[in-house]
This record gives structure tokens, sequence and C-alpha cells, in this order.
């Protein structure tokens, strides 16, 4: 159950973006606002979360991380509700639904970064591995059911989203009260100063290899979100499909995503050298996929295709959220996993706009860009991270995850 309460938390923060999008043309006309104006209820959302992970990633580590997740959860379903209540009953509600998207990013702040920070205080070994892989197949589960549960509620009323959001908080703030036991800390906070002290060492002895796991699960996030903005476009523009069959299609790629995370972070323990050699597949996988969909025009052969790309996202970002997670200490631990979830934040954020770009100019240059970019990544991982030893431990006592170059 303390799993089960783990994998909530993530869970809560996929829906807040993707669950909107089925009802976004409802909305559009309901409202009588721009295109731009709908896109706002993504981009507040986003950027608040990015802004305000980092402060609560600090707070958790000052606190506990329970104290924070419990407050965010809370904050979460409210803006949902305030977005809801404005849309229903409200004169001017597009204010107010801004506002309440605001309140729920600073809510998704405090979600599934602070999971992961979580399952390194509890579990330890292998077990933190596959934990972390769980967290990862719960957020990708979050993706796989958001269009879906986004249509059905919209056969309702669109704005009918809104009150989803707190009905769901509630069941994850139960399961996290009553199930995730942490340990107390005898020990007092240690002062800013010092513990800022202690991040500067950090990032200054592991920044370079730290940052290259960053990127890699930026990266990640931000081909993935792009091309799901492609396919669907490409569904409604070209093969005239919409609603909840939409949905469905675009579940695909996502559910093996999941299911290849889940795998994966059940089978690679603390064995590090395999992780970075999983990262390094994975990406190989993302360029051969998105380089062959030059190539490839019909629907059937273009899933196929893109199905490679969502293993190779399975296998890396299991193996990103172990790297981080055991980068660090307990005391900063909130802080660096935060950090990596405001990055990919905006790697969520920027997909759709730079992808809309990308559509504009060139299909072909689109897929050759991002494929360019996989492998520029993935090399990165390559380099940059070197591992000693066969589970990227010396020989002595002392265990040494990465070495920098």
């Amino acid at each position: 159950m303390t799993i089960t309460a783990i994998g909530s938390i993530p869970l809560i923060m996929t829906l807040g973006n993707s669950m909107l999008i089925p009802v976004f043309p409802a909305m559009k006309s309901d409202l009588n606002i721009s295109q731009m104006q709908v896109s706002l209820t993504i981009t507040v959302f986003s950027v608040a979360a990015a802004i305000s992970i980092p402060i609560l990633g600090y707070l958790s580590d000052r606190l506990s991380r329970k104290v924070i997740i419990i407050p965010a959860l809370i904050l979460y379903g409210l803006g949902g509700l305030l977005a809801g209540f404005a849309a229903a009953s409200f004169p001017s509600p597009y204010i107010w639904i801004i506002i309440g998207r605001i309140l729920q990013g600073i809510g998704a702040a405090g979600t599934a970064p602070l999971a992961m920070a979580l399952t390194g205080d509890l579990f330890k070994g292998g077990e933190q591995s596959r934990v972390l892989g769980i967290v990862e197949a719960s957020n990708g589960l979050g993706k796989v059911l958001s269009p879906i549960l986004g249509s059905l509620l919209g056969l309702i009323v669109w704005y009918s989203v809104f009150f989803a959001f707190p009905a769901i908080c509630f069941f994850s703030i139960l399961l996290t009260w009553i199930f995730i036991k942490e340990k107390r800390n005898r020990q007092a906070p240690p002062p800013f100063g010092k513990y800022l002290r202690g991040l500067l060492t950090v990032f200054k002895y592991e920044g370079r290899w730290l940052f290259t796991t960053y990127l890699a699960g930026g990266t990640v996030l931000f081909t993935l979100f792009g091309i799901l903005f492609y396919l669907s476009d490409l569904l409604e523009s070209q093969y005239k499909i919409d609603g909840v069959m939409k949905g469905l299609i675009l579940a695909i790629p996502l559910l093996v995503m999941v299911t290849t995370s889940y795998i994966t972070g059940s089978k690679i323990g603390k064995n590090l050298e395999k992780m970075k050699k999983l990262v390094i597949l994975g990406f190989l996988f993302m360029t051969i996929s998105y380089a062959s969909l030059i190539l490839v025009d019909k629907l059937v052969p273009f899933l196929a295709v893109l199905l490679l790309s969502s293993v190779g996202s399975g296998l890396i970002l299991p193996c990103v959220n172990s790297i981080i997670t055991g980068a660090v200490g307990k005391e900063r631990r909130g802080f660096v996993t935060s950090l990596y979830g405001s990055v990919r934040f905006l790697g969520v954020a920027i997909g759709p706009p730079i992808f809309t770009r990308l559509m504009a100019w060139s299909r072909t240059g689109m897929f050759l860009s991002i494929a360019i970019l996989t492998l520029i990544v993935g090399l990165l991982a390559l380099t940059m991270i070197h591992v000693e030893g066969k589970d990227g431990h010396k020989k002595k006592d002392t265990p040494v995850r990465y070495k920098y170059v």
C-alpha cells in the first residue's frame, strides 16, 4: 500500500494537462476565446510548476516530503474546483480558470518530483529502482488514461474535467496520509547557507553527468509530447479520427512506454553500468525510430515505427530516475530531484510549440532534427557518464557512483 500511495502521486500530476486536450475545442467555442488563450491553460500550469518545483523541493528537505506533498495535492484539487465553478457559473470565467490552473501548477510541483525523493528515502538497493520504475510507469499510465478520460468526461460537459481533479486528489491524499510513514529526522535541518554550499559542492563535482541526466529526461519528455502533438493533429487532419477513438490511438505508444518502464525498473537493480548502457540503447532506439519516420506515410506502419521510440523512452526514464535519486544524500535529495522535475516540465511545455514550427517548416526536417537531437544526447550520455566496476563501484568499500570527465 505504501508503493500504491507513492504511485498515485505522479499519476495526479500527469492528468493535469493531458485530460484537458480533448475538451479544448468545446472550451474555445463556449468561452469564445482564441486558440492562443486556450493554449495558455497548458502554459501557465507548466510554468507555475517549473518555477515552484525547486522551492518545494528545498522545503521538503527542510521539513519532510509528506508535509509538502499533502498540501500540494489539496492545492491541486482546489485549483480544479475554482476553474470548474468559474466555468459553470462565473460571468467572465476565463481569468478565474487561468488562476485555477496556476494554483494547480503550484500543487503539481509537490507531486512527482517529491515522490521520487520519497522513494529514495524509504527504499534502498534494487527495491528502490523497482519502485522508481513503478513511479515512472504510473506517470506514463496517467498519460495513457488522460486523453480517454478527458474525452469521456467531455461528453457530459467540457468543464466536468476540472471537477474530476479534486475527486482523484482525494484518494491520493488518503493513501499518502495513511500508508506513507516517514522516518523522523532527529537532527535539526542545516542552516540555509550550509545547505546551499552542500548543493554547490554536489553540482561542482557531479554537475557534468548530473546535467547530462537532466538533459536526457527533458529530451525524452520534449520529443514524446511533441510527437504526440503531431500525431494528434495527423489523426484529425488526415485521417478524420477524433473523440475517444483518437484517445485510444494516442494511448498505444504511451502504453508501450509504460510497460517498458515497469520492466526496466524491476530489472536494473542498482547496477549503474547496466543503467548507462540502457540509457544509450534507449537513445539509439529513439534516433533510429525518428529517422525512419521520414520514410513512412501510412498510419499503421507509422505507429509501428514510432513504438520503437516508446521502447527507448521506457528504457531511459527509469534509469535516469534511479541515477538522479541516488546522486545525493537524503538531506539534499528533494532539491536535486525537484530540479530534474522542472526540466521535465519545461520539456513538456516547449514540445508542442516547437513541433508546431517544425511541422510548418518541413515534415522531413522535423523528424531529422529530433533524430539528431536524440543522437547527440545519447553521445553525451556515453562520454559524460563513466562507471567504475561492474556495479558502478570501486573494488574498495567506498562506493563511487559516477565519475565526471
